[in-house]
């Protein structure tokens, strides 16, 4: 994954902007917790699915779509629309009902 972001860094022709994302420590910190937390997760994942039943896992894992929907509007303040909140209650129904059944 990190030789197609340099892949499209480069096609882009934004090399140059590169050395200020190494330059500055907290960003660089945060590319690499984001790369750690993205590994785990997957890793995570995995195993989940090896040891539980595909649709249950499946399921669950798309609610992270509802936590961060709702993170960001405790966190950020973001508001969202009648329309996404519709949305994201349809998920976590339909991610319910799976798991469950």
């Amino acid at each position: 994954m990190a030789l197609f972001l340099v892949g499209v860094v480069v096609v882009q022709g934004k090399l140059n902007l590169v050395s200020e994302i190494l330059v500055n420590r907290k960003a660089l910190l945060f590319i690499v917790l984001s790369g750690v937390a993205g590994a785990l997760s997957w890793l995570f994942y995995f195993l989940a699915i090896k040891n539980g039943n595909v649709s249950q896992v499946a399921s669950i894992d798309k609610l992270s779509v509802v936590f961060a929907v709702i993170l960001a509007v405790i966190l950020f303040g973001e508001k969202i629309s009648l329309m996404a909140a519709g949305g994201v209650a349809l998920i976590t129904v339909g991610a319910l009902m799976v798991a469950l059944g």
